[in-house]
């Protein structure tokens, strides 16, 4: 397990979804960048994310509308300040994506213009259509581009199936050093099954959440909040992990226990029903389908109960098929391949947990408290969610505090020293276990 070898660059980016990606393409130009993927580089929680990226673009709404929204999910429990600086930075980040190349989807129009109109949808929480979307596999659609781009950069390095194992601040290689002063990390190559060392003048956790730890989630198998264990042991605080969202829709099928079925299919008219057929949002809120999804999620879950049921149903056979299959081909195409016909069936649902609101604590330049350590993406703690998250303001969350984070780096990078000769794996082991 033990080996001497040792890589050098200016940011270590620990993660490969929209948040890791984004940062890394940010500052490539100017930085050389080593991207880790516990798995292929594809498989994170951006892969899977189907609904959309939450932005104001349509001119009958505002910003202050999107913020009241979303402090309204949070129940009173997001950081106004932190929600109004990425509501108000939503649509450039998200104009960066689409100059970045990724495809969403546009509106059908006879009118001449040169700017395009694109799609938006509705879900939970939103009081406008505020969703830009790519059908209904966003999150494919982002990360196919984003990866494209990172791969053909010749200033970052992707390494797959390399998990970080802890986070080297400065004490741990000289007497009397900074120990919020962060200064690498160590790697465990699963292929060579060895663990290496990674120098670096910044390193920026983008790991994901930690839903992995509930059996029943929409999440993938790498969403084991590794980041946040990371670092608090090296001296971060942080916040609010009792609140862990629950997606209110997750298929109830033993062939696909993580299969979402997307926020967006309610925002588009889909009924929640009971076994018997009859609907039971009206009963709990007055948003009825489109409740946020901690609301919606709670009443699957008390009608599960009240009435013995292993699952409640999600229906949108009042749609036409064409309508369906335009809109949601991925979903449509899964559950033809299980056996199931949405345009022809109520579809047994259940909740899951989906999303860890709580996560490492920073500021909006997404610095933590530990000098030169960053954190980015549903890893860390912002203040946007509060005791829920609102539908597409994760994507969102992840594109502006990778470009707020890129910004701080590219101001102190020059004057960044690099980190000399890292101790090892084994010795460093040695020396915490000896001082214990």
């Amino acid at each position: 397990m033990n080996s001497n070898t040792q890589q050098q660059c200016d940011v270590l980016v620990v993660g490969s979804g929209a948040a890791g990606l984004s940062l890394a393409l940010r500052i490539a130009n100017k930085a050389k960048v080593i991207v880790l993927s516990k798995s292929l580089s594809r498989e994170g929680a951006t892969f899977y994310a189907q609904g959309g990226i939450a932005a104001v673009f349509d001119e009958s709404d505002t910003i202050e509308s999107h913020v009241d929204d979303t402090l309204i999910a949070g129940a009173g429990l997001c950081e106004k300040d932190k929600v109004q600086f990425i509501a108000e930075n939503a649509r450039e980040c998200v104009q960066w994506l689409i100059d970045g190349g990724v495809p969403f989807d546009q509106e059908e129009t006879d009118e001449e213009s040169d700017e395009p109109r694109y799609h938006l949808t509705r879900e939970g929480g939103h009081s406008h259509r505020r969703i830009l979307h790519a059908a209904d596999a966003t999150g494919m659609a982002m990360q196919t581009s984003l990866q494209e781009n990172v791969l053909n950069h010749p200033n970052i390095t992707v390494l797959e199936r390399h998990n970080a194992v802890d986070l080297i601040t400065e004490d741990k290689i000289k007497e009397g050093g900074n120990a919020k002063k962060i200064v690498g990390a160590y790697i465990w190559n699963r292929d060579s099954e060895h663990v290496e060392t990674v120098a670096a003048k910044f390193v920026v956790l983008a790991t994901g959440g930690a839903s992995k730890v509930y059996q029943y989630t929409s999440n993938p198998d790498v969403s084991s909040g590794d980041g946040i264990a990371m670092a608090w042991r090296a001296g971060c605080r942080v916040a609010n992990l009792e609140f862990n969202q629950f997606h209110p829709t997750c298929l109830y099928h033993p062939e696909a226990r993580n299969f979402l079925l997307t926020e967006a299919l309610r925002g588009e008219g889909a009924y929640l029903r009971r076994p018997d057929g009859t609907r039971f949002m009206p009963d709990f809120d007055e948003r009825e389908e489109l409740a946020p999804r901690d609301i919606v999620a709670r009443a699957i879950d008390f009608e599960m109960k009240r009435l013995g049921a292993d699952c409640m149903y999600l229906d949108i056979t009042h749609k036409s098929p064409e309508f369906i299959m335009k809109h949601f081909p991925t979903i449509y195409m899964r559950l033809q391949d299980l056996g199931l016909d949405m345009t022809k069936e109520q579809i047994p649902i259940v909740p899951a947990a989906h999303y860890t609101c709580g996560g490492v604590m920073v500021n909006t330049k997404g610095e933590t408290d530990v000098e030169r350590l960053y954190a980015i993406g549903e890893v860390s703690y912002t203040g946007l969610h509060g005791a829920n998250r609102m539908a597409s303001n994760s994507l969102l969350e992840c594109v502006v505090y990778a470009w707020a984070a890129a910004k701080s780096i590219m101001q102190e990078i020059d004057g960044a020293d690099m980190p000399g000769e890292l101790p090892n794996w084994m010795k460093v082991r040695y020396v915490t276990q000896m001082k214990r």
